[in-house]
């Protein structure tokens, strides 16, 4: 954690110095969330405040990264006496990397609820296509569509009981490993429709469209772009160190390994 703030008494302001990377649609929003070392000298995870900073200031510069799928999801942000409101925390002051594991739980399960519409919505494409050019006649890929949308509709109603038992009081987004069960659900099932929608394609989909540079379409896209989904978030092999350790109480991976 290099990023650092600190509360300026003249103006009861968090003044924010650092960097953050990888971060989603930052070139769109007006605000961002910052987990920044607030107490000096602190460690690891100690001594960190989740801080609510607006992006539309001259202290912030918004950096977006290229990406193989030719948009920029995905952007650097570097604050330099970035100023945001002193009440501006999330939680208490000093207990940020408890607040930003809540909200990776959250992220990594409950909260993809809406995404499996999307989801959804990218497999019926797929399925069009295929009708369209005739793959769907195929023995393996009718196989693998029909298992897509098998496993779809498991992960919507693990994602729809995980929802009722936050409403009853149950901390199922990140509690006995559920987060990291749903997340290692979701994003290999999305990196596998990215690679169906190519076998899908066939020849097509190893070349841009025809209308000058690096033109893709829908499904070239959402194969690229999936590749990242079992990294981003905590990757898949973070999942399972967790579940692993925290859940299964097996002995801790040794470091350097």
């Amino acid at each position: 954690m290099q990023t650092r703030a600190r509360l300026d008494e003249a103006t009861g302001e968090w003044v924010v110095d650092g960097q953050k990377v990888w971060t989603s649609l930052a070139h769109l929003s007006d605000w961002c969330f910052v987990v920044a070392r607030t107490e000096p000298g602190s460690t690891r995870h100690q001594g960190l405040s989740f801080l609510l900073v607006p992006l539309r200031q001259d202290g912030v510069e918004v950096r977006p990264i290229e990406q193989l799928t030719s948009g920029s999801e995905f952007n650097e942000v570097f604050f330099t006496g970035a100023r945001t409101a002193g009440d501006l925390v999330v939680g208490e002051p000093g207990n940020g990397w408890g607040v930003a594991m809540g909200l990776l739980g959250f992220e990594r399960g409950v909260s993809t609820l809406g995404q499996t519409v999307g989801f959804a919505r990218e497999l019926e494409t797929v399925v069009a296509r295929a009708r369209q050019n005739g793959s769907i006649d195929e023995p393996v890929i009718r196989d693998r569509l029909a298992r897509l949308k098998t496993e779809l509709s498991v992960i919507r109603s693990f994602a729809l009981r995980s929802l009722a038992l936050v409403e009853g009081g149950q901390d199922s987004a990140a509690g006995n490993g559920a987060g990291s069960i749903f997340k290692l659900a979701w994003a290999n099932w999305h990196r596998t429709l990215g690679e169906v929608a190519m076998d899908v394609a066939g020849a097509e989909g190893l070349l841009a469209r025809p209308t000058g540079g690096y033109d893709l379409d829908d499904h070239q896209r959402l194969f690229l772009f999936s590749r990242a989904d079992t990294i981003y978030g905590g990757s898949d092999e973070v999942q399972k160190n967790i579940l692993a350790e925290r859940v299964l109480g097996l002995p801790r991976e040794p470091k350097g390994s």
